[in-house]
């Protein structure tokens, strides 16, 4: 059986640069980790991560939480979990999902939560390893999220300089911070090019989306330009327009926010906010991961610019 010293010398570099690139791969070039996972592979060497664990007293286990419908949110966190996942396995972790029922079952080394909301925040205080949240929050945990504000103010922004004489947005009813920092982006750039805003929240589902515009369809004007808080909604907006007659993107336009595979199977394809989620999802690893480390260090948060992606939808 191949030893860590064995893997040095196929390496030539030191059982400490070895340990390193196992334990600690965030802090090595790539291309020195190319070299010892080569050398490893060659082997068949690897590392006893139980022993490792055992020595530690650890679980090698990280726990993640999805507190949101998953019926309304796939497939974003198929890319999320892909992300956090892959980061994982590289630290030689495994990744348990689990409900919040189950919360105390098991043990675990840290946690990764996902959607939030103000009414979950007095039982996630009461967990006893490092937390990291995964959308931003203002109660001072640690989280990973992508610029909501800035990615629709790139949209808005768009919107005017295309020449939309109307720039309506269509809102994810829930009072969270996310949804905040977007309606955010949306009011402050129209108000920087002294427009009026014009919001209107619904559940996140497109059925609801298509609905408005169906039964407002007699004051809607051409030349209008429908900002959503989600794929979701925005492909329910299209539809409600197709439904009515309406044109896309002569008389009317649309852009979502996510870019995670809705936006590709809309036809025409959808303009979107689109945020990086499988490397936000490898973020949500290696904070959570290096609050462990740490013995729970504050890590603060990290934001991610999202790209504004024009497809069909709009001009």
């Amino acid at each position: 059986m191949s030893t860590l010293n064995d893997v040095a010398k196929k390496a030539n570099v030191s059982k400490m640069t070895v340990s390193r690139v196992i334990n600690h791969p965030e802090q090595v070039t790539d291309e020195l980790k190319e070299l010892v996972f080569r050398a490893m592979e060659e082997l068949s060497y690897r590392p006893n991560v139980a022993a490792k664990a055992l020595v530690n007293n650890r679980t090698q286990m990280i726990k993640l939480f999805i507190l949101e419908e998953m019926d309304t949110t796939e497939p974003y966190y198929m890319n999320l979990l892909m992300g956090i996942a892959q980061e994982l396995d590289n630290r030689h972790y495994s990744l348990q999902l689990v409900t919040k029922n189950s919360f105390d079952i098991g043990s675990c080394d840290g946690y990764i939560i996902c959607g939030m909301r103000e009414s979950d925040y007095g039982w996630i205080s009461g967990a006893t390893k490092p937390v990291v949240l995964f959308g931003e929050n203002r109660h001072g945990y640690d989280f990973v999220d992508s610029d909501n504000k800035e990615g629709v103010a790139k949209a808005t922004q768009y919107g005017i300089d295309a020449g939309y004489e109307n720039i309506i947005f269509i809102g994810i009813d829930v009072k969270e911070p996310f949804e905040y920092s977007r309606e955010s982006g949306y009011i402050t750039t129209l108000q920087k090019n002294k427009r009026e805003p014009e919001i209107h929240r619904f559940e996140n589902r497109s059925r609801y989306a298509a609905e408005f515009i169906e039964e407002n369809w007699k004051i809607i004007k051409p030349n209008t330009l429908f900002i959503c808080s989600s794929d979701r909604l925005a492909i329910g907006i299209q539809r409600g327009i197709v439904n009515m007659g309406g044109t896309i993107p002569s008389d009317f336009g649309v852009i979502g926010y996510d870019g995670v595979f809705l936006d590709q199977i809309a036809f025409p394809q959808l303009t979107t906010v689109k945020q990086p989620v499988i490397k936000m999802g490898e973020a949500c690893a290696k904070m959570v991961l290096n609050k462990i480390e740490q013995k729970n260090a504050s890590q603060g948060e990290i934001l991610f610019i999202p790209e504004l992606v024009i497809r069909g939808t709009t001009k």
